[in-house]
């Protein structure tokens, strides 16, 4: 997934920073050199690009923000070519990830409503006949909203599709067995596209292929993680302060220092093999990192 290494700040708002990856620049210049026709067909595809950023950018957004809504974290967005990513850790409930995970496309939802509506409107007056430039690209909007809408609702992980079906499996097979579920439908999916991918034969779609392949298998080996973790005895004494998950037993954390494994609740939070201090511990169930003095329930019995 992009991080904002190389990447352009672009503006901070409701708390959420919002970030522009290196990338979209060889998206500009691949659009300047395959443009053709002169300025008036340059100034379109820059038009059309613009339109895509900014409507990418509001469903990411709408992730963001419904994240925020139910509790959970939301501080940055990447925007690069293949699309954008918000970074959210909303509270691990299936409700919860739903409404983070359907709030993008409920975006796109809207905006695909209002620009048809407007277009309506626009027919039945007959404005369209006095600004058709501007009816033109009110189309574009319509368009370009039903085509990611189709696109991200395609029951494949990590497409919203993908995750809106994993939560809502987590409703009845758990954490684990959801996450495990929906990588293997994924999987499926993506076996069904690679002949319309072949077919369309172009270099952006392979890609796009690949990208959601690597993210499925990525997603695959998380639900395995996950199952192998639920699986493990419990420490007694320790919740996790956001999921309230007690910690498993074992030497399941790794130093970032030296790279060995360790037990953090052991050792109080500190790497017994090189020495190294940890200001918070990090969930293994839900992902959050909170300080160890914060995981404690009962005090430790003394034998």
């Amino acid at each position: 997934m992009p991080t904002n290494k190389g990447s352009i700040r672009l503006f901070r708002i409701f708390g959420i920073d919002v970030y522009l990856h290196w990338s979209w620049f060889l998206i500009l210049l691949y659009v300047i050199q395959t443009s053709g026709g002169g300025k008036s067909a340059l100034t379109l595809s820059i038009i059309w690009l613009l339109t895509l950023f900014v409507i990418v950018l509001l469903h990411e957004f709408g992730h963001a923000l419904a994240c925020k809504q139910t509790g959970g974290q939301a501080n940055q967005i990447v925007l690069w070519p293949l699309g954008g990513v918000a970074y959210v850790a909303p509270p691990q409930r299936p409700g919860a990830q739903l409404w983070s995970i359907a709030a993008g496309p409920l975006v796109n939802v809207i905006l695909f409503i209002a620009a048809t509506a407007i277009l309506m409107v626009g027919g039945i007056s007959g404005l369209s006949d006095q600004w058709p430039m501007f009816w033109d690209y009110i189309s574009i909007v319509a368009y370009i909203n039903l085509i990611l809408l189709k696109f991200n609702l395609l029951p494949i992980f990590p497409l919203d599709g993908g995750q809106i079906l994993r939560s809502l499996l987590w409703f009845k097979f758990g954490k684990a067995r959801s996450m495990m579920i929906s990588a293997i439908i994924g999987f499926i999916g993506i076996a069904a596209l690679i002949p319309w991918v072949i077919a369309q034969n172009r270099n952006w779609y392979y890609i796009l292929a690949a990208f959601i392949a690597f993210n499925c298998w990525n997603g695959f080996q998380h639900a395995r993680n996950l199952m192998k973790v639920a699986k493990l005895p419990r420490r007694p004494g320790f919740a996790c302060p956001s999921c309230h998950t007690a910690p498993p037993l074992g030497e399941l954390w790794r130093c970032g220092k030296c790279a060995k494994p360790f037990d953090t609740f052991a050792t109080q939070a500190q790497c017994p093999h090189c020495g190294t201090q940890y200001n918070a511990t990090q969930c293994l169930d839900c992902g959050t990192s909170r300080p160890i003095g914060e995981w404690i329930t009962s005090p430790p019995q003394n034998n």
